[in-house]
C-alpha cells in the first residue's frame, strides 16, 4: 500500500513528536512549540501516513501581509526515506505557498545534511546565505535556501525611489527584491567650507541633480520611465527643504506617468535594504542606524507593521560629533573619514573619554538613548587644556580615543538591545557604518554574544533611493494602498 497525505491536526501531535525526536535529536522542537505551530493561523501542516501510521510530516508558514513563505520543518521515518514521501510533502507545501500568494519560499538546512539539500535542490531551491554555528551545541552552520515561485497573476513591481532627506540625491530602481539601479549624487563638496550641511544649499543641489540622476538610474536599469509601476519617496525624517524637493518631484512624476505613489519613512527604509541583498528580512531584528543626522536603535518585528523605536540621540548624532571633533582637531569635512584615517596611527586607549548615558543611573530612562554632546565637550576641553600648557597635541591619539568612545557606546547599546529583547541579529545602517573601527568592534562583540551581524554594501548603507524603492515594493506586494497625493513632509517623522 502506498502512503497518503492529509492536513495535520492536534490529534497527530504525539505521533509527530515521536518522529520529531527520532529525526532531529537535540535539535527537536518542544511539544508546546510543535502544538503552537500546528494551531497557528498562519501555518499549514501536513502528515504522511501508511497503514494508519504517521511516517512523515512537514509545515509551512505564510503571514498574510508577507510576500514570502517559509518551510518550517519536514521529517520522514528513516526506514521509509527515498520513497518519494519527502518530495511529495514538499511539492504540496510549494503548491500551498503559491495558493496563498507567496512569490518566494525559504528554508534552512544543516550544512552537514546532504540528503535533504539534494531534495531541495531537485525542487529548484538555491543556497543564498550561510549562517555560521547556527545549530547548537554542535556548532554546525545553516544554509539558507530560496525558491522563486511562479504565481499566476502576481508580478514583482518595478518601483522608482527618490531620496532627498539630506545632502545626497538618490534615485534607485528595484523589481520586487532585485536591485536594478542605485545612483547617488552628493553635494558634500558644496558644504565642506561650512564644516557641515547647509539646508538651503542641500535643497538647491537636489533641484540641480534630480533630472540627471533620474536619467542615469533609468539608463542603468535599462528601462524607460513608462515601465515604472510605482514611485516612492522619502517624506521624513530629514531636512524640511530638502524633503520638499524630493516629494514635489515624486508627485509630479507620478502624475505625469499616471502611477501610484508611496510615501516612505527614511529610517525604516534603511532596514529594507537587507531585502535587496538577501531576498527578505529575517525578523525580529535590531537595527542600529548611524549617520550625520540620525543615531537610532530600532526593534523590527515586522518590516511593514511592527517597527519600534527603542532609542535615539538626545543631542548630536554620531556623524555630527565626528564632524565637530574633526574641526577641533584641524581636520577637514566630512569628519568621519578623516578621523578614521588619522586614528590608524593613534592609541585608542591614550585618553579615556566619557561614554554618554552608560552609567547605572541612566539605564532606566536612557538605556537605548545616545548622547555625544558631553563627549564632544570633553575632547574640546582636553585639547584646549593641552594647548594652554604649551603641550603638543598628538592628533592621532585624540582621534582614536574619541572614535573608541563613540564606537563603544554604539555597539554596547546595540548589543544590549539584542540581548534584552532576545533578538539574535543586528543590522547596521547609515553613512557612519563606513567607519572601520565600528565594523570591527561590532563584528567581534556580536560574535562573542552569539548575535548575527548584517552590514549591507556601503552603497546601500548611505542615504540612497534603492532603500526607498525597496520598502515601497514590500508595501505593494503586501497589498498596501498607495499614498494620497496630499501627503506632506515631516522633518521629525516618527517611526
Amino acid at each position: 500500500m502506498s502512503h497518503q497525505i492529509r492536513p495535520a491536526t492536534e490529534a497527530d501531535l504525539e505521533f509527530i513528536m515521536a518522529l520529531e525526536k527520532l529525526s532531529f535529536g537535540r535539535d527537536s522542537w518542544s511539544k508546546p512549540t510543535m502544538r503552537a505551530e500546528l494551531l497557528a493561523p498562519h501555518t499549514f501542516y501536513l502528515v504522511a501516513y501508511l497503514d494508519e501510521k504517521i511516517v512523515g510530516y512537514a509545515g509551512l508558514s505564510k503571514v498574510k501581509s508577507a510576500s514570502s513563505a517559509d518551510i518550517q520543518t519536514i521529517a520522514v521515518d528513516e526506514s521509509l526515506r527515498r520513497r518519494g514521501i519527502g518530495h511529495e510533502l514538499m511539492e504540496k507545501l510549494i503548491a500551498q505557498a503559491i495558493q496563498l500568494g507567496a512569490s518566494e519560499l525559504y528554508l534552512e538546512v544543516r550544512e552537514d545534511k546532504t540528503a535533504p539539500q539534494k531534495l531541495y535542490e531537485s525542487l529548484g531551491f538555491v543556497v543564498i546565505d550561510r549562517r555560521e554555528k547556527y545549530y547548537q551545541p554542535d556548532g554546525v552552520a545553516a544554509l539558507v535556501m530560496r525558491l522563486a515561485l511562479s504565481v499566476q497573476g502576481l508580478q514583482e513591481p518595478v518601483v522608482l525611489g527618490i531620496e532627498t532627506s539630506c545632502d545626497e540625491t538618490g534615485i534607485g530602481i528595484v523589481r520586487g527584491t532585485t536591485l536594478l539601479a542605485n545612483v547617488i549624487s552628493s553635494s558634500m563638496d558644496q558644504h565642506a567650507r561650512f564644516g557641515g550641511v547647509v539646508p538651503e544649499i542641500a535643497a538647491r543641489a537636489h533641484l540641480e541633480a534630480l533630472e540627471a540622476t533620474l536619467q542615469k538610474a533609468l539608463h542603468d536599469a535599462g528601462l524607460s520611465i513608462n515601465e515604472i509601476d510605482a514611485v516612492a519617496v522619502t517624506n521624513g525624517p530629514g531636512l524640511a527643504g530638502a524633503l520638499m524637493v524630493g516629494v514635489g518631484a515624486a508627485k509630479a512624476l507620478a502624475v505625469a506617468i499616471d502611477k501610484p505613489i508611496y510615501a516612505v519613512n527614511h529610517l525604516v527604509a534603511h532596514v529594507a535594504v537587507d531585502v535587496l541583498e538577501r531576498g527578505r528580512l529575517e525578523t525580529p531584528t535590531v537595527a542600529l542606524l548611524v549617520s550625520g543626522g540620525h543615531t537610532s536603535l530600532l526593534l523590527v518585528r515586522d518590516l511593514l507593521n511592527d517597527v519600534e523605536l527603542l532609542g535615539e540621540t538626545i543631542d548630536d548624532a554620531a556623524g555630527e560629533a565626528f564632524d565637530k571633533i574633526a574641526r577641533v582637531l584641524g581636520l577637514s569635512y566630512p569628519g568621519g573619514p578623516e578621523i578614521d584615517r588619522v586614528s590608524k596611527e593613534g592609541d585608542p586607549k591614550a585618553v579615556r573619554f566619557p561614554r554618554g548615558l552608560t552609567l547605572p543611573k541612566d539605564q532606566d530612562k536612557h538605556r537605548y538613548n545616545f548622547s555625544f554632546s558631553g563627549l564632544k565637550t570633553a575632547v574640546a576641553r582636553h585639547v584646549e587644556l593641552a594647548e594652554s600648557k604649551g603641550e603638543k597635541v598628538f592628533v592621532p591619539d585624540i582621534a582614536a580615543s574619541f572614535r573608541e568612545a563613540v564606537v563603544d557606546v554604539l555597539v554596547t547599546k546595540a548589543i544590549n538591545a539584542c540581548l534584552d529583547n532576545n533578538v539574535p541579529r543586528l543590522i547596521l545602517g547609515g553613512g557612519v557604518v563606513a567607519n572601520a573601527r565600528l565594523r570591527e568592534v561590532a563584528a567581534a562583540r556580536c560574535q562573542e554574544a552569539g548575535i548575527e551581524l548584517r552590514i549591507p554594501a556601503f552603497s546601500l548603507c548611505t542615504d540612497n533611493g534603492a532603500m526607498i524603492a525597496s520598502l515601497a515594493a514590500q508595501k505593494i506586494m503586501a497589498g498596501e494602498a498607495p499614498s494620497e497625493l496630499g501627503f506632506g513632509v515631516y522633518s521629525t517623522l516618527a517611526i
